[in-house]
């Protein structure tokens, strides 16, 4: 992430007369993926609040207004046009619960580390062994995986248990690096923020959406597991740059965005503007080698690719205007 004094004379120059960062990244992302929205939409937000009322979660302090300040039917919408309404359902109640989940473990992690270790074994512990839940979280998550097991085959299950515990370890790294005195360096910025993003445990549920199981040479193909792995930054990548402003405010560290200000020294806008210059190329290399191995793939595995772009289309749209970033629309840039 080092740049010369030139290179960012020119980053400086790149930032116009923007007057809001959304109109700073509107204006250089580079975003081929054209706006849709499921039909189904209203039908799963209906069955987001079903939910948390049924499991509890809408009694959990703050849990409500974070919902409607996340809107995650919206957001499964966007990156799910396609979706059938029993995958949208589930999508959105992923998304719901990672929300809750994640919110919860960043409040523990910052105030009271030690006591975040709880809260992510139970995770595991449910996940990996099918243990049964002690906590309102645990039993939301057991009642989830049930759901999944119902409407995937038994390895997508699998798959997206082992995805799902990836992502709860790295909310303890997470955890770590916020209660270090100094920032984490970039790379591991980067690296933690790969685990916390909490995309690729979707990807199972872009496999159920297909009407035939990927083969196993198409699952494990070198270029779908790098194109798994571009889809995924780029879509939590792109949150990173609309939420800059608030969890600069907060104090939080893992943010791509954040990392290029640390590591340059600069202001945000120009930050942001370096962040946006690696989103964009890793787009412009997901859209190559999606266009290499499209001629190898079946039309189930030529779904589950539009499935991962999906997810960076749906990210981009979403965070616009969704109120969890309404900082970014501020008249001013910071």
């Amino acid at each position: 992430m080092s740049t010369t004094h030139e290179e960012r004379a020119a980053l400086a120059q790149e930032v116009t007369a923007a007057a809001t960062l959304v109109e700073l990244i509107d204006a250089h992302l580079y975003m081929p993926f054209p706006f849709r929205r499921n039909p189904q939409e209203q039908a799963a937000a209906a069955g987001v609040d079903h939910w948390l009322r049924v499991t509890g979660l809408s009694d959990e302090p703050g849990v409500a207004d974070m919902i409607s300040r996340t809107r995650p039917a919206e957001l499964a919408s966007y990156n799910s046009p396609d979706a059938d309404p029993g995958i949208l359902r589930l999508v959105a109640l992923q998304i719901a619960y990672q929300f809750v989940f994640d919110d919860r473990a960043e409040e523990v992690g910052r105030h009271r580390p030690g006591q975040l270790l709880p809260m992510l074994c139970e995770s595991v512990a449910v996940l990996r062994d099918g243990a049964p839940p002690s906590t309102p979280l645990g039993a939301a998550l057991s009642d989830l995986y049930r759901q999944i097991r119902e409407r995937c085959t038994p390895a997508q299950a699998a798959r997206w248990a082992w995805k799902s515990r990836e992502y709860v370890h790295g909310l303890l790294y997470e955890a770590v690096a916020q209660a270090h005195p100094s920032p984490p360096r970039s790379w591991l910025c980067t690296s933690i923020r790969s685990l916390t993003a909490g995309v690729e445990p979707f990807y199972p549920l872009c496999e159920a959406a297909q009407p035939c199981e990927l083969t196993s040479g198409e699952l494990h193909h070198p270029l779908m597991r790098r194109l798994s792995r571009l889809s995924a930054d780029a879509a939590v990548w792109i949150p990173d740059l609309f939420s800059a402003v608030k969890e600069q405010r907060s104090g939080e560290m893992i943010n791509l965005a954040l990392a290029y200000q640390r590591a340059q020294h600069c202001s945000l806008p120009v930050a942001v503007t370096s962040a946006i210059q690696q989103i964009n190329r890793t787009i412009r290399e997901f859209e190559t080698l999606c266009a290499q191995i499209e001629p190898e793939l079946s039309p189930s595995g030529v779904g589950y690719v539009e499935g991962m772009a999906g997810w960076i289309r749906g990210c981009y749209y979403w965070s616009r205007t969704v109120p969890r970033y309404a900082d970014a629309a501020a008249p001013a840039l910071p």
